[in-house]
């Protein structure tokens, strides 16, 4: 192969990687980018104060509930048909959600965002270990990758705080419009067409409806939590229902010739810890998120725009490790030490804010601990998925990472609602106290619940996960 030939297909590689980043990113980011517009969308559109928590809330269940179905179909009819479709429809929901007048538009709109970006992040991973099998060049992949999937929730507080309070909260979506629009006519041309397995492998219908109303109902469960009206009987009912859904799931595709998740691939050690670990993580990562913004808005007294000002540090941080030190790190020492490492530097983090005071300063409390934490998760995600994707065979590739996202999008939902719900409770319980120390004592005590994810996650890395040999 001729040095021009190289370099072209170098080029093109690199091209469809941006492609891929582009929409993991917008994925990410209308996942949190809504945070700080919360409040104006409530007044705007005359949310109820439960009734508000959905507009986050129906974007996490469709996303949770179909990855691994959109996995799935990604092996069988090709990856960048169901990218495809995926980010075309994602573009058109966020225009819904631009120009929604009522809450139930808007609702609906986030629901089907929710699906558009299921269809497409659920194979981005899969196209990714394609695109670059060897380990070095996948290190510095996943070092992007991980860059977008990481940094895209702080970023999302930065641009929510901004757009909100210029230009108005109907833009944190139309945003998505052009740039949807272009990387739709850069991926019709750069990415490449894998032929999938077929669809006469079977699609598995019954099973697929089984796991995703199963997966939505245990996160819809999870979420409904933190609503008023919730109770203990209905709450555990509805776990029950979640259960039994998921449970005849697990005997369906023992039973079948062609199942639509293979349970083989939980037989690889590596796999199945990899994603306990991406689970606990991102649980971390994203409630730490959440509940530090609130921080920030209603201890501190910070106004929206320098709500997603503060976060700067994160974003910052990640990108100088996941796009340059992590991946010639990972190279020489090894993805499960870099996860080990960047673990550890997160867990600093956590503590670290737990102990912030009431009065306590951006410059001591909050901006540094942003700092750490996003180097901690720039280390460790791009490790973690490394691990995760290194057992699947090439023709399970999809499946591995719908299998990773449902890891991802579970551990954020599971995270911003137990830890927003542990936070609610531990306030009311000291509603005795002063109002900012009650607040102030329910953000500390989920702080130190992430912690604990954190460290359950270090333990799950260091006594169960070994180096990938290639």
């Amino acid at each position: 192969m001729s040095v021009d030939v190289v370099e072209t297909v170098v080029r093109g590689r690199g091209r469809a990687l941006v492609v891929l980043c582009v929409m993991q990113l917008m994925i990410i980011l209308d996942g949190t980018v809504v945070t700080v517009a919360l409040p104006t969308i409530q007044g705007d559109l005359g949310f109820s104060q439960a009734g508000l928590a959905w507009v986050m809330n129906s974007y996490l269940i469709a996303f949770a509930g179909l990855l691994l179905l959109a996995g799935r179909i990604g092996d069988l009819i090709g990856s960048k048909r169901i990218f495809l479709a995926g980010l075309a429809l994602f573009t058109a929901a966020s225009l819904l959600c631009g120009l929604a007048g009522n809450a139930e538009v808007l609702i609906a709109g986030r629901f089907l965002q929710g699906v558009g970006g299921a269809l497409a992040s659920a194979v981005i991973l899969g196209m990714i270990v394609n695109l670059y099998p060897a380990p070095g060049e996948q290190a510095r992949a996943m070092g992007v990758y991980s860059f977008t999937a990481a940094s895209g929730a702080s970023i999302g507080l930065i641009l929510g705080g901004v757009i909100t309070q210029t230009i108005g909260w109907h833009w944190a979506f139309l945003i998505n419009v052009p740039i949807g629009a272009i990387a739709l006519a850069f991926a019709v041309r750069l990415l490449s067409h894998q032929p999938g397995l077929g669809l006469a492998k079977g699609a598995d219908v019954l099973g697929a409806v089984l796991v995703t109303a199963g997966l939505s109902l245990g996160v819809y469960t999870i979420v409904q939590t933190a609503e008023p009206n919730a109770t203990l009987a209905r709450t555990l009912l509805q776990a029950a229902a979640s259960v039994v859904l998921l449970a005849a799931f697990v005997v369906r595709q023992a039973r079948i010739k062609n199942p639509l998740l293979a349970l083989r691939i939980f037989r690889r050690r590596q796999l199945s810890v990899a994603n306990v670990v991406v689970v606990l993580l991102f649980a971390a990562g994203f409630g730490f998120q959440f509940t530090t913004a609130l921080y920030v808005q209603r201890v501190l007294g910070y106004d929206s725009l320098t709500t997603g000002l503060a976060f700067l540090p994160a974003p910052i941080m990640n990108a100088l490790m996941s796009l340059s030190i992590a991946p010639r790190l990972t190279v020489r020492f090894g993805p499960r030490k870099m996860l080990i490492a960047g673990l550890a530097v997160f867990l600093v983090a956590l503590l670290w804010i737990s102990q912030a005071p009431v009065d306590g300063s951006y410059v001591v409390n909050v901006g540094p601990v942003l700092a750490v934490m996003g180097a901690g998760i720039g280390v460790a995600i791009p490790a973690s998925i490394m691990l995760a994707m290194s057992g699947a065979d090439p023709s399970d590739a999809g499946l591995a990472s719908g299998l990773n996202n449902t890891a991802q999008q579970a551990g954020a939902a599971i995270g911003t609602a137990v830890l927003a719900t542990l936070a609610a409770s531990t306030t009311a319980h000291r509603a005795t106290e002063r109002s900012l120390q009650a607040l102030r004592d329910g953000y500390g005590a989920a702080w130190l619940a992430a912690a604990g994810f954190v460290f359950a996650a270090a333990v799950l890395s260091i006594s169960l996960l070994r180096e990938r040999h290639t």
